[in-house]
Formats: C-alpha cells, structure tokens, sequence
C-alpha cells in the first residue's frame, strides 16, 4: 500500500462510507448517486472513503465494467484515498469478480488488495492508521468480504466463512503484540450484517431505523465472538438492508447500519438516501458517527427503538435492558 493513512495533527481521522449505490446504465438516477457522493465528499472532507459494496446491481446492469467506473468516478475525482469491499451484487452480476478487481487496482487513490488466496472472498484486508505525529500504527480497518447467496438447502445469504475469522485473528493478535500486548482501537466493514444485528433490534437500545427485515446470514459463524475476545473491534459497519440505519452496542460493540447511497437502488422514491460518517480520535476507543442525507442534512438525532423481544424463557426483556443502558452496563 503506497498511500499511508494519518490521524490529522488535531488527532481525528474522519471516514465517510458508502453503500449499494446500484448504479445500472447511466441514467437520471444514477447521476443523482454521483451528485450525492460528490456533495457529501464536499461537505465532509474525510481522510478515507470506504464503500461497502453493491456499486452495481446485478441483473439491470448491461454494462457492468463501464457502470463499475462510472460508479467510482465520483471517488476517483476526489483524490481522496478509498477502499472497497465486495457486495453480494458484484458477485451476482453479469460479470467476473476478477475483472472487477482489475478495475479496482489501477484507479487512482484505491487501498483495495484482494487479500491471501487461500482464504474465501476478494476483499480481505486490513487498513493500518499511523499516529498524527509518529510513524506508529494507532488504528486498524478491517475490511472483509461477506460473499452472496448460499447454495446450501436452506438458502440465505453466505457467512464469514471459518478461514476468513482465522486471518482476522491471525492479524488482530499480530497488531497486538506489536503495540506491547493491548489491543489497537479497530473498525470493520462489510457488506452483509452479521446475525447479531438482529440480536441488537430485538434486546438492546437501538438508534436509528428499521424498515427493511434483516438479511444477515442463516448460520452464525462466529465473526463477532472473535472480535469480542480479541478486544480490538469498536464499531462495525454494513449496508445491503437499504432502508435500515440504526445502531446499536452488544458487549462493547457498536453494530451500525448505512442506509444506501444509490437512487437506482430499491427504495421509495421519497426515501432519502446518504452516507455514514466516522470519526476516530487518536489515543481513544471511541467513535462518533452520523449521517449525511441528500438533501443536505446532517442527521444527528436519530430515534430511539426500545427492545420488544422475548427471551427463550418466555420473558420480555424490556425492563432489565433499559435499566442497564441507563447504568452503562452490557
């Protein structure tokens, strides 16, 4: 990697991330996606730009390497360092990943790497943050790919698969050890929501909105177990669910959604569409984060979604949860 990400000498490093733009044949809509990715580069001048997949659709898509640049130009122009993961749409597309993949590798700014061979998925990586002062590593950005729809019986989308969660380990303890045995403060992206999104809407103090079901995968692989006993992982951030953006925390980690950023993307048509903002601060395991809309809003104040769900004992979980988050406790 030749471009090498900073913390800024105020100690912040703002990330603004993208998703299911669904850019199709270069019509009406899909400039309006363009307009909308320039604005928000515009007004939120971050220090990287993450796109969580889905830059294309899969069937409406007659061109899909020219609609994968044309996607892109918008980020490309900006001259702002950029990274991409796969979405189930690129996988599913009338295309071959590895074309795409070429694309990604000779435009300019892009941190994109395919990943170790051996592992499953295109877009396996991780991102190092060098301190504002110093060449030291103080942050890390896991990116991972999420794959498409299972063949198996029960159908679904994939899972992180089991190779994928011991590269993770493999890097997080190799960070770890480095930075005198703690944890660095680390994000990580990926298109599809892993299944304890549902746990969070169902059990915990969300913020945000659900309008869509969640498609997180049917089996759960143990992507998030590992994150958790690694210690490292503050905040992870998905798209695919269109309509969803809410986030929520599940033992010390904050679960967020990005509603989509693409006007050809299936959606109402009042339905606004915007991206997720990401700040880290230098030295802390903390985040803050908000949404840009495309009508020039920053949407802050979210609302909040008390849990409805019942445990496997038959007991509702409202009480005791409220009651916790309001002490601070998991």
């Amino acid at each position: 990697m030749s471009t090498q990400l900073q913390f800024r000498q105020d100690g912040s490093f703002t990330i603004v991330q993208f998703t299911d733009i669904h850019w199709k044949d270069g019509s009406a809509n899909d400039w309006r996606s363009d307009a909308l990715i320039r604005e928000v580069i515009a007004a939120e001048k971050p220090d990287l730009i993450v796109i969580t997949g889905d830059v294309i659709h899969k069937k409406e898509t007659p061109q899909p390497l020219i609609a994968f640049r044309q996607a892109l130009s918008a980020i490309t122009d900006s001259g702002i360092p950029w990274a991409f993961v796969f979405g189930n749409h690129e996988l599913e597309a009338e295309v071959e990943p590895a074309q795409l993949v070429d694309i990604l590798q000779q435009l300019p700014n892009s941190l994109f790497e395919t990943g170790p061979s051996h592992i499953q998925g295109l877009s396996n990586y991780v991102l190092p943050i060098r301190g504002s002062r110093s060449e030291a590593t103080c942050a890390l950005l896991y990116l991972l790919d999420t794959g498409a729809k299972t063949k198996m019986p029960f159908g679904g989308t994939t899972w992180v698969h089991r190779n994928q969660i011991d590269w993770y380990l493999r890097q997080s303890a190799a960070m770890t050890e480095r930075n005198g045995g703690s944890p660095l403060p680390a994000l990580a992206f990926f298109h599809i929501p892993l299944p304890e999104y549902n746990e969070i809407w169902d059990f915990r103090i969300c913020y945000g909105s659900q309008n869509k079901g969640i498609d997180s995968p049917r089996i759960n692989s143990g992507l998030f177990a590992a994150m958790v006993e690694m210690g490292d992982v503050m905040g992870t951030f998905v798209g695919h669910d269109h309509l969803n953006d809410f986030y929520g925390d599940l033992h010390g980690i904050r679960l967020c959604y990005s509603r989509l950023s693409g006007f050809s993307g299936k959606a109402p048509e009042d339905f606004l569409r915007g991206a997720r903002v990401i700040r880290l601060h230098e030295g802390e395991r903390s985040f803050e984060t908000w949404q840009r809309l495309d009508d020039g809003s920053v949407l802050s104040e979210v609302p909040v979604h008390l849990p409805e769900g019942i445990d496997r004992f038959g007991k509702r979980l409202l009480g005791a949860v409220v009651e916790k988050n309001e002490k601070g406790e998991e």
